[in-house]
This record gives structure tokens, sequence and C-alpha cells, in this order.
């Protein structure tokens, strides 16, 4: 593993602290709070750590984000063993801080079993991503811009098919999509795996509902926060191999913007879908 994907390992890595009670940490990185899908991920790993039959695997999560994380003080994850089924299994995770909770999670696990077999298209003349430059050459144009964030190393390896959105300002769209992987190998680890991809599946999803108003992420007066996140896990797929994530602007109104994703292996087979609503309050202009 690069060292970068290996600390995200690691962070992933949670301590135990007695049966269904688990701790972890931030990455000592300069945040006003914890990245929204570093909490989903670590929680997803409490869940997976307490589902005995190893055969079954998360095939959907439905999580809220209830007050900022503290990127200074370790996280308490407690998990509540709801049902253990002849065929599924279903926890519940709540993120403590300070006495409070944070965040909390609710995951279903099923076994793999034979049936009917059909999805959506995959999205067809997508640029390879090994022709688009990483994240780092798209914001070298940026990087003044972007201050210490510029060269914060990345575990994840992301690119952007249509140009990223500081380049798209002023632009309106209805979407955008974006290639990404695990910047390195990975074990043979399916909770891994999900875990991983449910960290990155929070990095681009809530600028998408930005894209209809031509407004980028870094642009002054918006403020912008995760409220809920979803997903549901359909295929096999792995984290350190490519994998195009579709996204699509569903609505603005209220203060609120809702998106919708699609993560697809890159011979097309849909992994994940994701739906995502966050806040987003735009200051008028003086």
């Amino acid at each position: 593993m690069t060292a970068p994907l290996d600390d995200l390992v690691s962070l992933l890595d949670l301590e135990v602290i007695e049966v269904n009670i688990f701790r972890g940490y931030s990455p000592d990185e300069n945040r006003v709070r914890v990245f929204g899908g570093q909490v989903a991920g670590q929680s997803l790993v409490a869940a997976s750590r307490t589902v005995d039959e190893k055969s079954r695997f998360v095939h959907s999560l439905h999580a809220y984000f209830l007050r900022p994380g503290d990127p200074t003080a370790p996280i308490l994850y407690e998990v509540d063993r709801l049902r253990d089924g002849r065929s599924f299994t279903t926890r519940r995770v709540i993120a403590i801080q300070h006495g409070e909770v944070i965040f909390n999670l609710q995951a279903s696990f099923h076994a793999p079993e034979p049936g009917l077999d059909w999805q959506i298209a995959s999205p067809t003349d997508m640029a390879d991503p090994a022709t688009l430059p990483d994240f780092k050459t798209r914001m070298e144009p940026y990087k003044e811009q972007m201050g210490d964030w510029y060269h914060h190393p990345r575990p994840i390896d992301l690119r952007y098919v249509n140009g990223s959105p500081l380049e798209r300002k002023g632009v309106e769209s209805s979407g955008q999509q974006v290639w990404l992987r695990a910047d390195g190998s990975l074990p043979d680890d399916p909770v891994l795996h999900a875990c991983i991809v449910t960290y990155a599946s929070d990095m681009t999803l809530l600028d998408t509902t930005l894209l209809p108003h031509g407004l980028g992420w870094s642009e002054g007066g918006v403020q912008m926060a995760s409220l809920d996140h979803a997903m549901w896990f359909h295929r096999p797929f792995r984290a350190d191999d490519w994998l195009l994530y579709d996204q699509v602007a569903l609505s603005t109104s209220n203060a609120r913007g809702l998106a919708g994703g699609s993560i697809y292996t890159k011979d097309g087979q849909l992994a994940v879908t994701v739906v995502q609503e966050g806040l987003i309050r735009v200051k008028p202009n003086e």
C-alpha cells in the first residue's frame, strides 16, 4: 500500500473496548470537523465486527449525521445487535463524542444467494481513468487557493471525468462522473473494501447538488454539511480497482440538496447505489 492508504486502513482498524464497544480516532489533519466518510466507514467496521456469520456481507446502510465530530477527540462506537435472523443480520451503531451522539447508522447483512439479476445500463464512452489527470495535477492551477489542503496525502485516487468543480464554475449541469480507487493494493477482505468505498462515497456526492446552479464547493458564502447517507451494495467489487461514480443532482430546496450516485466496476457492473442529502446554505450577496 501507499502510505496514505496504509493510514486509512489503520484508521478503520478500530480498538476493541468491550463487547459491542469500539474506539476510533481521526487523522492529524487541519479539519474543522471529522470527515463524514470517516465516521461512516468506522461505524460500518464496528457493525461488521459483531456479525458472527462471516458469510454475510453488508447489503444496505442508512445513516444520519447528527452533530459535527471533533477531530481532536476519539470516537466511541456502540453496536446494538438488533437481529440475527436465518437470512439477515441487522445492526445499529451510534458514534459518541463528549457524551453526545454525533452519528448513527443502521446496517443489514445478507449472505449471497441465487436470484434474478438485472441492472440499469452503465454509462458509455467514459474516458479511461489512466488518461485523466490525478487530483493534484487537475487542481494544480488552484493550489494557492487551496493552501495546505492541496499538498495533503490522499488515500483515494480521484479523477474527474468532466473537469473539477472549480473548472466548471459558472457552467450549469445536472451531474458529474468521477473515477476512484484506493491508491494501492488491498488484502482480499470484502469488509475492508466495503468500508473504504463507504468512506470514499462521501467525498464528491454532495458537491453534485451545486452543479445545476453553476456553483463550486469552494464558493464563498456556501455552507455545506452532510445530513444523511444511504447505500445499497449489489455486486462484488474491489476498492483498489477503478470504480466509476456516476452522480446526479436530484433536488435543491429548503436549504437542502439531494444527490444520487451509482458506482460501477470498470466492466460496467453496478456495484453500489448511494443517495445523500445535505445542508446547503448560500449567503446572500451583500
